[in-house]
Parts: C-alpha cells; structure tokens; sequence
C-alpha cells in the first residue's frame, strides 16, 4: 500500500506502484506537501492527513477499505470490508447555536462504527445484521427499512411545508439545518458505507426525536431508545439476495475514559436487563399464541384463559412521536407488570445509565434490582401457566 503526494493531488497505490488511483475526491487541485497516515491507539483511528500549499490540511476518514481494495475488486459477489474499530463516544455535544460563517471548522465523520461493503452488481434487498458473541442479533438494519419523504435533512423546504401543515410532526420544532442525512443500507452497485450508532434494536413505536441541548448543524441524528452495546467484540453479517458474508467488529470505549468495577456494571446490568427483555418479549408472543389454542379447545379452561390475559394483555403500542426533547429513558409503564410491559420496564431500568461512564447511583441500581425482580416473578408465573396448558 502506498500513497504519492504531487503538486495537483493524492495517489495511492496497492500493487508496489505499478498502478495508481487518484484520491483527490472532492478535494481542490492544489500542492500537496505532507502526509501522514494516523494509525495507531493513541488515536483508535486509521486515517490519511494531507497537508497542502494554501487549502489547510485535509483529512480522509477511515481507510481500511482501501488496504482491502484488491478484495473487493476480486469479488464476484457482495464484498463486507474488515471494519475498523469503533469507538463508544457522544457524538455533537457543543451548544446548539449556528457558527458564524468565519469561523473555521472541520468535519466529523459520521458517529459510531463505520461499516463498508462493496456490490458488483445491483440487488433487490440488503441487509445489515449485528450479533453478540452468543449469537443474538442486537441491532438488524434493512433496506426495506422505511424512509420519510420528504426528509428533513435532504429537502428542508419541502418539509418546512409538512410541518407547516402538520406542526407535532417530527423534528417540526427543531431548526431544519440541524438533521443529518439518514442512515440507509444501500442496493446499488458499488461501494456503499454505513455507520451503526452502537445501540441495541430499540423498543418498538418508542419515541426518538433529535437534539435537547447539543447540536451541531446537518450533524444530529435521531435518539435511539436503547442502551449502548457493551465494549468488545460483535459480528456484522451483509446479507445480500440471500448471500451472507461476515466481519468481525470491535467496539472499544472511549479511550479517555477509565473503568472501574463501578462503571463496569453499566455494562454487565446493560447485557442483563438486555437479555431478559428479549425473553420477556419472545415470552409475550408465546403466551398470546398459547392463548389462542386454549380458547379453540372444544372445552374452553376459562381460569386459564383469565391467567393468560392477565399476564399477556393486548397493548396498543406508543406512538411514535418526534420530541425533541426525549432524554435519555424510556419512562416504565406502569404497574402492574406484565409480559406485554415487563420488556420496557427492564430497559427503562437501564437507560438513565447511558448518558455517561459514571458509576451507577443508588437509585438506579435500585431501579434494575426492582424491575429485574419483577421480571423473574412473571417469568416463574409464566412457566406456571405453561405446565398448566398442557
């Protein structure tokens, strides 16, 4: 792998120098005098600094695809690059004023941890699938996934005028320059990048909403109510019209923070209270499943269908809103728990914890001790009633 500054632009080479391809993107045609590649843990990061002859300094993000190109260029099919390391951090915490036009900034990449696939040819469906060492899939990404049109971020007028019609639309009482470019897993031929925020799948029809206090302009993307993931080691799966090629990913904390067994148990509590409520929830569709069977019987037990009901109610899912404000929790429904809110209540338990690597307080420990009892109360109920169906 080389790289060759000259006077209009950037080189890079991945056969010794035999063969070369611009790196100029969008860069201006100017003298490059100096660069660097920035690789190594003091920075957890692997990209290309270009100093120039009067255009400042550029930087290209990432560049692990590039030191996998002739991959890519081989493959006959979907191609999932090695994905660098992604870092745990808070993304866009300045105070959400515009910057004056003369003031000198730079551009972040997009937050989170960046994934690269390359598609020889163009395919119906795309999907992005992230799972943790045990095989749970923590977070699963679609092309079918639904898409606003108009977006905030891509046609600001034309969504001026929605939230003119319709002002409690999402991200009506934010500043149209705050939203950023959604996130979409691509189809097309070529080489396409993604970036997965580092959150589990959140609770469906929960609200998410963008910025509060922070923002940076055409920067902030939507809240997610769900905990972070954990530091350490995930598979990423492409699935491309049925075809699958997997990556290993690692996700570190932020470097200039320091675990202590008291931090270390937003993590350890995270993967637990995570745990139980996708159990709690695959726990609800069995039970509203085995409700059905027991009510088709000749002879209807109608003191088990009363107990089934009871701990597995209909529920009419939260609306999905736009706050703008939503905080970092999702408030626990009330009580009494069943199997149909228990799944919430544990991850409410959770998030107060995610807005920061400080050790957890009293009153959230208490929290997750409360709600996990809850939890292993309905569970025991549930195989209770389970023994009594058959």
């Amino acid at each position: 792998m080389l790289y060759a500054a000259t006077d209009t632009q950037i080189w890079f080479s991945i056969d010794d120098g035999d063969h070369w391809n611009s790196l100029r993107l969008d860069m201006p045609a100017i003298s490059v005098r100096d660069i660097q590649v920035k690789d190594d843990e003091s920075c957890l990061c692997s990209d290309l600094v270009a100093g120039t002859h009067g255009r400042g300094f550029w930087i290209l993000d990432n560049v692990t695809p590039l030191r996998q190109a002739a991959d890519a260029a081989a493959a006959s099919k979907a191609h999932l690059f090695k994905p660098a390391t992604g870092i745990r951090i808070r993304f866009g915490t300045n105070d959400p004023t515009p910057w004056p036009p003369e003031l000198l900034a730079g551009e972040n990449p997009a937050p989170g941890a960046l994934l690269d696939y390359y598609l020889p040819a163009g395919v119906s469906e795309a999907k992005l699938e992230f799972f943790d060492a045990q095989g749970h899939v923590l977070r699963t990404y679609s092309s079918k996934d639904a898409v606003r049109n108009p977006d905030p971020a891509l046609d600001p007028v034309a969504y001026n005028k929605l939230c003119q019609k319709t002002p409690n639309a999402p991200d009506c009482a934010v500043p149209l320059y705050w939203p950023a470019p959604p996130q979409s897993v691509k189809t097309s031929a070529g080489m396409h990048r993604f970036s997965w925020d580092l959150h589990y799948d959140p609770i469906p029809g929960t609200p998410g909403g963008r910025g509060g206090s922070v923002a940076v302009p055409h920067r902030i993307y939507p809240n997610v109510n769900s905990p972070w993931v954990s530091p350490g080691v995930y598979t990423v799966r492409l699935t491309a019209d049925g075809e699958t090629v997997s990556q290993s990913i690692t996700i570190k904390l932020d470097p200039r923070v320091k675990v202590t067994p008291a931090v270390q148990q937003i993590f350890t509590l995270t993967a637990q209270m995570e745990n139980n409520a996708r159990i709690a929830a695959s726990a609800y569709k069995e039970a509203r499943s085995l409700l059905e069977e027991v009510k088709a019987k000749p002879v209807v037990n109608q003191d088990l269908v009363k107990k089934l009901e009871e701990i597995a109610p209909i529920v009419e899912p939260p609306a999905a809103g736009g706050g703008e404000f939503p905080g970092f929790g999702v408030p626990p429904p009330p009580a009494p728990s069943t199997l149909a809110n228990v799944a919430g209540q544990l991850i409410g338990s959770i998030m107060p914890m995610q807005g920061a690597e400080m050790p957890p307080t009293a009153a959230q420990l208490a929290a997750c001790k409360k709600q996990d009892a809850a939890y292993s109360a309905l569970m025991a109920k549930w195989t209770a009633l389970k023994a009594q169906a058959k």
